[in-house]
């Protein structure tokens, strides 16, 4: 297990910190900060969505934010660019992007928890310009070419 610190900054006092919910808890929940009210995302609609949170993220790590399985099982809220990518250089405010694929309009409270920060390992790639690749069984299959 990798393990690294989250230096997380609170815009305003009223903003919630991640927390993990339970110990075997991959990600952390992050909340919406809405101090002044709800927001509603009307079907097919995608809204941004603040946090009043900042982080700072240790250099070789990334922030994955992912949509809440509650959420997207029971309500159709998804991430549009699921899993979103915060770069360990990036200070500004957290804000999550929220579709919503449902049926019905979706209210955002403010300290709702609208999605999961997951802190990963990044590996850099070198990259190498080359004449030819090295044949594979699949080849130049895309998708759906291995018959599922």
């Amino acid at each position: 297990m990798h393990t690294t610190t989250l230096r997380v900054r609170r815009l305003d006092p009223r903003a919630s910190l991640p927390a993990y919910q339970t110990s075997g808890s991959a990600g952390m929940d992050l909340t919406a900060f809405l101090p002044e009210g709800s927001l509603t995302i009307d079907p097919g609609a995608i809204r941004i969505i603040p946090t009043g949170l900042s982080v700072a993220i240790a250099e070789g790590f990334e922030g994955q934010v992912r949509a809440r399985s509650g959420l997207a099982t029971k309500h159709g809220i998804g991430l549009p660019n699921a899993p979103g990518t915060i770069d360990s250089d990036y200070r500004g405010e957290l804000r999550v992007a929220l579709i919503n694929l449902g049926h019905a309009p979706f209210v955002v409270e403010h300290a709702m928890r609208i999605a999961q920060l997951v802190i990963a390992p990044v590996a850099r790639a070198e990259v190498r310009e080359v004449e030819a690749l090295d044949d594979t069984a699949r080849g130049a299959g895309g998708f759906g070419s291995t018959g599922r």
